[in-house]
């Protein structure tokens, strides 16, 4: 914020701005925008908004036709021409067809309209009436203007044609096919390009902007351009200004302003504003640039190299001297980025603070050539290390043949032993029947994070695992046992043989038959360690609820709520303060829940809803109610089969 330079007070519109120029006594500035429709003029002596004007419909194009803002034509997207003096609003009247731009044609006063239609429509501001209208080939037009030399009136079609006409004769006196001569071979042109954009310089030259992103620069004199300059975005060039100072072309699409040399086409400089560009307008005899666009600030650029500030900002000169003094350093692609950890391997710590380093985040800029420098200063023998890696590469790669030790990750130890076993197995089966081998689940990338990731480790103390795993103490020993001789091996650089040394293959078949028979007896035993925790669980609980004190609390009752008992609000606190383990304890003690262990090894819980005292109390009178209907219809059927026997013996 302190080094931004707001040069004139509330520089901006509602939501976009479309159009922007500056009255040729230099002193306002004047936009339009949305939403809504609405004109803002600004005072450069003042620095701030001189006034602002809301209209009917949104403003295609408009034009100040005097020196000041006394005199201004909007053409307004509703076919309809505005006309604004200085007090306001003028006169409106209305074209025949949807306009698109305009131009004045000062010794005859008359207005040049071009839009979507084959004609041009010309209104005379002396007689106040519409004039003949000149008829081209064109179907539409987009773009026109007029030389302010010899007042030639050009016109830009979507065929993209330029049509020539003379003011005095209202004949045509040219035609240039744009479209052809911009493509070139360098250029790459999807559909036909058509005139989006164009500007007169002096009486021979004249730039032509094409809707895909090509400008093109005339010689009246010759049908063929000068030179031609691609924007290589593909957008419509929206605006197109000459700088006489140092001979430039500025010609901007909706995402750049590009300024080139108009005699060699060269690059003079580029600009990308953060927003979408509508239209450019450049401050005479000056190095100042203003933008409208697709956002609410109106943008103003400062070029010195252009030009010299206006004199109503001449401040900016002062400043952009002040900055030359002191110039900032920028980060180029030639610079290597290093943390301080790799400073100080580098023996270069004691640069921290210098120019030599350019802090960064969470480390430094420096010089790529300094860093080479104190790399082989620091490390000399780098070449002889190099050599060593590639000569291991190199004997590794003939080790890949021969029978490499087995690599267990860090997660899942047995797990992954245990897959290796059954993956050799099912190989030696598919060899003897034929078959193809199926993927292995550690090669598996879906599966790859089970044995990497720690939250992934199985915990075999764990209840479900114990009971799902009846044998998995007496397979873990076998495993641990292989275990510890593959870390040996590894430490030793030995290679695994098929079979541990020492360990036949029939201990291993006994071992596993013994396993067998005797699951059943392991599951027992589980079962029985389980309930002997469980129970030194709830002993030690016991003993740290008759340790604590309990200390007299006071409670405050809120206003609607009936006090029963201390007792009631107590037990409550205490239930909430435990676990959800000890409470459904609780609950299974008293008959509301019960607990089951089912075959899979999960637990299944099944409980009764507790109810309140209205609950109970409407439930004891409902059934009291269901009581007394029934002895009233026992006694009526009663009393009518006393009746029946009456009247038979009657």
């Amino acid at each position: 914020v302190r080094r931004r330079i707001e040069l004139i007070q509330d520089f901006e519109m509602p939501t976009i701005s479309t159009k922007i120029k500056v009255s040729r006594d230099g002193q306002y500035i004047m936009a339009v925008g949305t939403y809504k429709p609405r004109v803002r003029c600004f005072d450069t002596y003042q620095l701030s908004q001189k006034f602002e004007r809301c209209l009917d419909s949104e403003v295609v194009t408009f034009e100040i036709l005097s020196d000041d803002y006394s005199k201004i034509v909007f053409l307004q997207c509703g076919r309809f021409v505005e006309f604004h003096s200085q007090h306001g609003h003028y006169y409106r009247t209305r074209i025949p067809k949807f306009g698109r731009d305009f131009s004045y044609h000062y010794p005859s006063c008359d207005l040049y309209f071009v839009g979507a239609s084959s004609e041009v429509y010309r209104l005379n501001l002396e007689q106040g009436r519409f004039l003949n209208s000149l008829q081209t080939e064109a179907s539409e037009s987009n773009v026109c203007d007029i030389n302010p030399v010899h007042f030639l009136f050009a016109m830009g079609t979507t065929e993209g044609k330029v049509e020539c006409w003379d003011p005095r004769t209202r004949n045509r006196v040219g035609l240039l096919d744009c479209a052809v001569s911009s493509v070139t071979a360098d250029t790459e042109i999807e559909g036909l390009p058509s005139i989006s954009a164009l500007k007169f310089d002096g009486a021979l030259n004249m730039a032509v902007g094409t809707s895909t992103g090509q400008v093109l620069l005339y010689d009246l004199r010759s049908s063929n351009p000068l030179i031609v300059k691609d924007h290589h975005y593909g957008l419509p060039i929206k605006s197109i200004q000459f700088q006489h100072q140092l001979d430039l072309i500025i010609s901007a699409d909706s995402r750049i302003i590009k300024m080139w040399n108009k005699d060699t086409g060269k690059i003079f400089t580029s600009m990308e504003p953060e927003h979408d560009i509508n239209d450019v307008c450049l401050y005479p005899n000056s190095g100042m640039l203003m933008t409208a666009n697709e956002a609410p600030k109106m943008n103003i650029y400062y070029i010195p190299v252009l030009g010299p500030a206006p004199k109503w900002c001449s401040f900016l000169d002062n400043l952009t001297e002040e900055l030359e003094e002191n110039p900032e350093s920028t980060v180029y692609d030639d610079y290597k980025f290093v943390t301080r950890k790799d400073l100080e391997n580098l023996g270069l710590a004691h640069l921290i603070g210098s120019s030599l380093l350019r802090a960064y985040m969470h480390g430094f800029f420096m010089d790529i050539r300094l860093y080479h420098k104190a790399k082989m200063m620091a490390n000399p023998f780098a070449y002889e290390e190099y050599r060593r890696e590639k000569i291991r590469q190199k004997i590794e790669e003939t080790r890949a043949q021969r029978v490499q030790l087995k690599k267990l990750p860090k997660v899942n130890k047995e797990l992954a032993l245990k897959l290796i076993e059954e993956e050799g197995e099912e190989q030696q089966i598919s060899k003897k029947r034929k078959q193809k081998n199926l993927p292995s689940l550690l090669k598996d990338d879906r599966f790859k994070v089970m044995f990497e990731n720690p939250d992934f480790q199985v915990d075999e103390q764990s209840e479900e695992f114990r009971l799902l795993n009846p044998l998995v103490s007496k397979i873990s020993e076998k495993r641990k046992r292989k275990l510890k001789i593959l870390e040996e091996l590894e430490a030793q650089g030995q290679e695994e043989e098929e079979e541990p040394e020492g360990k036949a293959s029939d201990a291993e078949s006994s071992e596993s038959s013994d396993d067998e028979k005797g699951w059943v007896e392991e599951v027992r035993k589980q079962r029985k360690l389980l309930r002997q925790e469980e129970k030194l669980k709830r002993q030690e609980r016991l003993k740290e609820d008759q340790q604590t004190l309990l200390k007299p609390q006071f409670f405050e009752i809120k206003e609607g709520e009936e006090f029963r008992s201390f007792k009631d609000s107590a037990k409550k606190q205490k239930l909430m303060k435990k676990t959800l383990e000890d409470r459904l304890k609780l609950e299974e003690k008293l008959g509301t829940l019960n607990v089951s262990d089912t075959t899979v090894g999960s637990k299944q819980a099944t409980f009764k809803l507790k109810k309140s005292e209205q609950q109970r109390k409407q439930q004891e009178a409902e059934k009291q109610h269901r009581q007394e209907r029934k002895s009233l219809r026992r006694s009526a059927s009663h009393l009518k089969s006393r009746r029946g026997r009456g009247r038979l013996f009657h």
